[in-house]
């Protein structure tokens, strides 16, 4: 009940999407800072915030493949994407945790649709019911179940691919 009413209050008919700069370094750590504390409990730090905001302003921005959402002015989520040579990869999704359930994900998640070459690939962790659900309701399929020993903080996850629209509706 708390969740529905919640939702309510949400907007995001006023959402931008912009690429990121340095200047968002430290907002866009810190979200990927607090979406782990709120919904990852189960996997283990494995850099300081310092870190991650160095790795944030040093590695993640500089490779301008980062687009921010924005609403009102401030920043509520970011994606990181790549491209290989056999599909694209979404690397990094967060959605600050006060706008979980607003559409934020969803916007940035039809960016990539519009920009990025089929398939579209991603990890989550299996233990992260909230993003798997997210994800499957977008057409995302799990292709891999893995026990965690490849990802750094050992802990299971699942490989999803994303075809097209088609895929999505059967």
């Amino acid at each position: 009940m708390a969740r529905q009413a919640a939702y309510r209050q949400c907007e995001t008919h006023g959402a931008t999407l912009r690429s990121a700069v340095s200047a968002d370094a430290a907002a866009i750590a810190q979200i990927l800072i607090d979406v782990r504390s709120a919904f990852m409990p189960y996997a283990p730090l494995m850099h300081s915030a310092a870190e991650v905001h160095s790795w944030v302003a040093q590695i993640l921005i500089p490779s301008g493949n980062t687009v921010i959402a924005e609403l009102s002015g401030e920043l509520v989520g970011v994606m990181t994407s790549a491209r290989a040579p056999t599909c694209s990869w979404i690397d990094q999704m967060a959605v600050h945790p006060s706008h979980v359930g607003c559409g934020i994900g969803s916007v940035l998640l039809d960016h990539a649709f519009r920009v990025l070459p089929r398939p579209i690939r991603l990890y989550t962790f299996q233990a992260n019911t909230g993003a798997r659900r997210f994800y499957e309701r977008r057409g995302f399929r799990a292709i891999q179940l893995t026990d965690g020993r490849a990802n750094e903080e050992h802990c299971p996850d699942v490989l999803y691919e994303f075809r097209d629209r088609v895929q999505a509706e059967r």
